[in-house]
This record gives structure tokens, sequence and C-alpha cells, in this order.
């Protein structure tokens, strides 16, 4: 089975491939108007329980995001225990994408 984690710099390299993992922002839409990465899918933590099913594929790579990377550890756990094997939590979230990765994503 995958790590739970995948490193910001893990993730900027599969995120070029064809077969890119989904990402799944998890943070309120407030935070996501304030910084995000282009290409993310949002559902707010309090609502993955009652959406995960309907709107993500289970057979699908996907990379959960969050601010520093809790919440999207406990959602990427959440969903491995509902069947979505591919599932990881980007390390560090986006604050660690902004320092590391790409500094024109705005810290906050």
């Amino acid at each position: 089975m995958l790590d739970p984690e995948i490193t910001v710099e893990a993730y900027n390299q599969l995120r070029q491939q064809p077969s890119a993992p989904l990402l799944l922002d998890v943070r309120e839409p407030w935070e996501v108007a304030t910084a995000s990465i282009p290409g993310a899918v949002n559902i707010p933590m309090g609502e993955i329980t009652s959406r995960a099913h309907t709107e993500l594929d289970p057979d699908q790579p996907i990379v959960v995001l969050c601010h520093h990377g809790a919440r999207s550890l406990s959602v990427t756990m959440w969903l491995r225990n509902q069947g979505f094997d591919h599932a990881q939590s980007l390390a560090g979230g986006i604050d660690h994408w902004s320092r590391v990765i790409d500094p024109s994503v705005p810290l906050y």
C-alpha cells in the first residue's frame, strides 16, 4: 500500500504526468480563495463524508491537500477506510508547497 503521505517534491513530479493524480483540496472556500493550486477540486473536509462516494473515483490516485497537512491526513485515512486505496496526503500542505515549490502561492 502507498505511504499515507506524499512529499511536495514527489507530487510536483507526478502532477506533470499524463496520469496525474486528482488534487483534492479539503480546505474551506475562503482558504481556497486566499491560496490555491490550479486544477484542484475543492470539497471541504466537513463535506467529504457526504460527497466522496458520488464525486470521487476510488480507483483514481488522489492527493489530498489542506493548509499544513493535518486535515488532509485525516481525510486520507478516512478515504482509505472507505476503499480509496490510492489516496495520499500532501505532507506540509499548501504552506509547504508555497515555501518549497511555488512561492507565488500566498502564505496565510
